[in-house]
């Protein structure tokens, strides 16, 4: 992953570090140091850090393990300074699947709390533990009442905690799965204003959560949204039909002086008629800014042999496929020709095209005007 570090890999999958987590490490030692405390005391805090974000990576393959259970793969683990995200391949489409995907998360804080309850009691710390708040007093007891705030927190019925997730499932229910988000993610926003108002008055830290809260609930719906209206179309009406393509032994200096003044920024490259590459023009300006292509080819930089996808494929599985392999363009073929290219930017054209028509009249169907012929994979 980009700006992450991988540091393992857990039950199949990989767990990164991003870049700026070693920086919490850093100021948690450097603050304890500047108050005086010493260099045991310091690492003792990078510890406790330690072991809470350890709790968080556990939090996070409860759901992908869950997810698994049920035929969705997770690409990867990512430890931020904020928490963890755990990146599923899909959202389940089932209420039920996502109700049992967002609670293993939390059920797994649960059982480390009851777990380390159980420990404090054989040792004799039960009571003690009761009276320790969660930057003070033992260390098995801060990280119980940890993963004990770790549940509530993400309990809270808002995107993009798993409880705004459990709330959206039930509501799925009983209604559509578009309006059971927008549901779920104006209850989001009306309690990431009611932090945020609290947070004015009493702690700044509460302004941070509400901000975090009503722009996640805002993009889970505008996400939710958006695979709403690729469901169901075939890939053709949203391609870019007949898009220029590239030979391996294309020089990239001529190469970026053409992508330079085209609209077109990611281009099939093809060998003899077959799909053998992908050209991402951020790949080639970014090797040009650091001066290492001048006089290569475009074998040099191409992302080798891309997944394709067919013509009359639907288009939710197309964006679970540019998702899975975080491409920006998959080549479109049909009985193994190359008729189109399908872009993140055609797929929110398309998206903003039928979102207009739909507005205006709703009970009818749409095509999107595609310059594409299955019969002859030719312009119109």
């Amino acid at each position: 992953m980009g700006g992450s570090l991988r540091i393992g890999r857990l039950a199949g999958i990989d767990v990164y570090m991003h870049w700026t987590f070693p920086l919490l490490l850093v100021f948690i030692a450097g603050t304890a140091l500047l108050r005086g405390e010493s260099a045991a005391a310091a690492l003792q805090g990078v510890a406790y850090v330690g072991a809470i974000f350890g709790c968080v990576v556990l939090h996070e393959l409860g759901h992908a393990l869950t997810a698994r259970r049920f035929g969705i793969a997770t690409r990867d683990i990512t430890l931020l300074p904020i928490g963890g995200v755990a990146r599923l391949e899909r959202i389940p489409e089932n209420p039920w699947q996502e109700l049992w995907v967002a609670l293993a998360g939390p059920a797994v804080n649960v059982a480390i709390a009851a777990t380390l309850l159980g420990v404090l009691y054989v040792m004799g710390n039960v009571s003690r533990a009761i009276e320790v708040s969660l930057m003070g007093g033992m260390f098995l007891a801060q990280l119980m009442w940890v993963n004990i705030a770790l549940v509530v927190f993400n309990m809270l019925p808002a995107f993009p905690m798993d409880g705004g997730r459990v709330l959206r499932a039930l509501l799925a229910m009983k209604m559509p799965y578009t309006k059971a988000t927008q549901v779920a993610a104006k209850a989001g926003q009306v309690m990431a204003v009611i932090f945020g108002i609290i947070g004015i008055l009493y702690s700044p830290l509460l302004i941070f959560i509400a901000l975090f809260v009503y722009f996640g609930a805002a993009q889970e719906a505008m996400a939710a949204q958006f695979r709403s209206l690729l469901k169901g179309v075939a890939v053709h009406q949203a391609m870019v039909p007949q898009p220029n393509t590239l030979s391996p032994y294309d020089r990239i200096d001529d190469v970026a002086d053409m992508i330079a003044l085209d609209y077109q920024k990611e281009f099939p490259v093809l060998h003899e008629g077959r799909i053998v590459g992908l050209l991402v023009a951020d790949d080639l300006f970014g090797g040009l800014e650091r001066g290492d292509l001048p006089g290569h080819t475009v074998a040099d930089i191409m992302r080798r042999d891309p997944p394709t996808i067919d013509a009359t494929a639907k288009l939710e599985d197309a964006l679970a496929l540019l998702q899975q392999h975080a491409l920006p363009a998959l080549p479109v073929t049909y009985y193994g020709q190359l008729v189109g290219l399908l872009t993140m930017n055609s797929l929110s054209r398309f998206a903003q095209l039928k979102a207009y028509h739909d507005q205006r009249e709703p009970a009818s169907s749409w095509d999107s005007p595609t310059a594409w012929s299955s019969g002859t994979g030719v312009r119109r």
